[in-house]
């Protein structure tokens, strides 16, 4: 059986938690940070030593950590590393993670690492196979007739669960209307992502939106073949 690590921080990490149980059939391990930290660790090892986090979250192939700390997220990557984890996923993007650092880490233990800084943009990878073939950049499955849509199947969805609460909602729109409120939906879900910038929630919108597009082009390729 798959097993996924979470390192959960504050309100950071559970709602993946629940998305990986109610999607799939994967075993999930965590372990839980404190929502405050100091804005700088001296010494992190000793740090996460005093914490006791459950240690058993590092028994997974892939882990994904929301530590979003500069001086933990090395910290929890090296212990990923000594585990034997094949691949470590950093949600929350560079400002909160030292990319050299990790690219170092990445190399000496031979352990796949990815920062994203919206979970939505993560592609299939054989380091993670499991996880990213059905988590990161949705992948839709969209069945119409007479104009409307009559079925959505999420092949693979945003990691938060945007993309299956969308794909309920789309259930019965237009065609022609779908994208954009496709789009429209995922700004409604209470997405963690950044608001109110180019990038962040807008940019999972558009994600979505595409993805809505691409489904229904290939749904209409099946309407002409047939």
């Amino acid at each position: 059986m798959t097993t996924i690590g979470v390192i959960t921080r504050g309100k950071y990490g559970g709602r993946l938690i629940e998305t990986i149980l109610s999607q799939t059939d994967f075993k999930v391990v965590s372990a839980e940070l404190p929502a405050n930290l100091p804005e700088f660790i001296e010494d992190p090892t000793l740090f996460l030593e005093k914490l006791n986090i459950d240690n058993d979250v590092f028994n997974a192939n892939t882990i994904i950590t929301y530590s979003m700390h500069p001086d933990l997220t090395p910290e929890i990557a090296k212990l990923a590393g000594k585990s034997g984890v094949r691949a470590l996923i950093v949600p929350g993007g560079a400002s909160r993670a030292p990319i050299v650092e990790l690219d170092e880490i990445s190399k000496q233990y031979g352990m796949y690492i990815e920062v994203d800084d919206i979970c939505c943009t993560l592609k299939p990878n054989p380091a993670a196979p499991e996880y990213t073939s059905k988590f990161g950049s949705p992948v839709l499955d969209i069945k119409t007739r007479d104009g409307k849509i009559v079925n959505v199947n999420v092949i693979r969805g945003a990691p938060c669960g945007s993309t299956w609460k969308m794909a309920e909602k789309l259930i019965g729109m237009s065609v022609s209307d779908a994208p954009a409120r496709a789009g429209l939906l995922i700004q409604q879900y209470p997405c963690r992502a950044v608001r109110g910038k180019l990038g962040g929630i807008h940019e999972s919108a558009q994600i979505h939106k595409k993805a809505v597009e691409r489904a229904l082009v290939n749904d209409n390729d099946n309407h002409d073949d047939n």
